[in-house]
């Protein structure tokens, strides 16, 4: 079969490349396992632990123990079971979503696994079925990435696992060591944490989340430190072992010892373009599988593209969303466009925390002046009436043309907040925006309002 793009990989990159070049009345086809449509984001990814966080915040009611005790539950014996049904129950929603957008723009779906014979022709096997192939005039690889695993740690896949193997687990344990504090490893910890498991990290680095405002991630650690999180920091897996008990032992380099009930080893992602036989097109990736691509995601081969998590940093589902809708326009020549100053991060530990433009420490270094205006959500009317304890939002703007320079938020919402200051971010507006305009009442989005005026104060 002929197609002017062959795309191999369903995540949100591979969507919005199929069906952008759809709507530019190009023949597309792409290409998945059967049960991965949707992509690592659906499965094992960005869906699944978002759907968990919400399932954990809901039946361990920690938002309303404010209100009704440190002890309020809205079950008081949480089991696995109940937070893998509605993970399940929201996969399935969110993959017939992706089928029947895929069918409604035309694009041909073939189930299996994805290699390439030639620059232009993919063989797709599926167990079972006889091989297709696949040529396409343009090429975009959207393989995605899965959990590093270091060869040196014993998986059993029960009791030492990695991120995919989450909602595996038979029962949900009273210890958990997570082997990682980046964005996953965090994000994990304080799902764990609010369920009262007793938690360990352990991170090589001395500080966490480095691209993070350093005053956001402090009141981070801090909430987790409450929540009975331990830190180790600075420390470096020697080895692993299991004791006679049956607990997992992590030994490390400085000479401590760390036990516990389960392990999750959550450090680094490694791509799956090894699945697609590059080396017989004489494609280059590195040591982690990443793809290089230029400013249009173009590889070293004219007309095959790379977009989303195997091109590397971001890896977020937001900008592989975006990635794949500019691949599909730059590989068939119409214009294209996008602001990279304002794409935001969104972190979803408990609570969460997102953020847009520069950090406190990135304007230093870089000698650039700047002052901040702050607010805090428990002095909000909405903070109260939600009991939130902690929320922080915080606006950093160059002094003299009070233009906006970064937004910072970590609490309550904080993914959806960020987006008021990314629209004046984006028109390069400045806080006088926030003085001047009018909010509803109560609602956390008046933060904005109580941050400029808390900036304005200080000039």
């Amino acid at each position: 079969m002929k197609y002017d793009l062959v795309v191999i990989g369903s995540g949100p990159a591979g969507q919005k490349a199929a069906i952008g070049a759809s709507k530019l009345a190009k023949s597309v086809a792409i290409v998945d396992r059967k049960s991965m449509i949707g992509g690592v984001s659906l499965h094992g990814g960005t869906i699944p632990s978002k759907t968990l966080r919400e399932a954990v915040l809901y039946l361990s009611g920690m938002k309303q123990r404010i209100f009704y005790g440190k002890d309020y539950a809205v079950k008081e014996k949480i089991s696995h079971k109940d937070l893998k049904d509605r993970v399940e129950l929201v996969e399935k929603s969110e993959m017939q979503v992706v089928r029947n957008q895929l069918k409604r723009n035309d694009v041909d779906m073939y189930f299996g696994c994805a290699h390439f014979l030639d620059p232009h022709t993919i063989a797709v096997d599926a167990d079972g079925k006889e091989r297709v192939t696949l040529h396409g005039e343009k090429i975009l690889i959207a393989c995605g990435t899965r959990p590093a695993r270091d060869p040196d740690i014993p998986f059993d896949d029960r009791s030492i696992i990695d991120v995919n193997q989450i909602l595996d687990l038979q029962k949900l344990p009273d210890e958990l060591i997570v082997v990682g504090a980046g964005v996953i490893g965090l994000e994990y910890a304080s799902m764990f944490a609010a369920l009262n498991t007793e938690v360990t990290v352990i991170e090589k680095r001395t500080s966490l989340l480095d691209f993070v405002d350093t005053e956001i991630i402090e009141r981070l650690v801090y909430h987790l430190r409450n929540l009975n999180v331990t830190f180790r920091l600075g420390e470096t897996v020697q080895h692993v072992e299991k004791d006679e008990q049956d607990r997992v032992v992590v030994y490390l380099e400085s000479g401590k010892k760390v036990r516990g009930q389960t392990l999750l080893y959550a450090v680094g992602r490694q791509t799956n373009a090894d699945t697609l036989d590059l080396d017989v097109i004489g494609l280059e990736t590195d040591k982690r599988g990443r793809i290089d691509v230029d400013e249009k995601f173009r590889t070293a081969i004219d007309h095959i593209y790379a977009a989303g998590d195997v091109i590397g940093f971001p890896a977020l589902a937001s900008t592989s969303t975006e990635q794949g809708r500019l691949a599909s326009n730059y590989m068939f020549k119409k214009s294209a466009r996008t602001s990279a100053k304002c794409l935001p991060y969104g972190i979803y530990t408990i609570p969460e925390i997102s953020i847009i433009g520069k950090t406190e420490q990135e304007l230093t270094q870089e000698k650039i002046p700047y002052e901040f205006g702050a607010a805090r959500f428990d002095e909000l009317a909405r903070g109260g009436i939600l009991g939130v304890s902690l929320g922080y939002l915080k606006i950093l703007f160059d002094p003299d043309s009070l233009k906006l320079l970064g937004i910072h938020i970590v609490g309550e919402s904080a993914t959806e907040l960020i987006h008021i200051g990314q629209a004046v971010l984006s028109m390069d507006g400045t806080l006088e925006y926030f003085r001047d305009t009018v909010f509803n009442y109560p609602t956390l989005a008046e933060a904005y309002k109580v941050a400029a005026l808390d900036g304005f104060n200080k000039l």
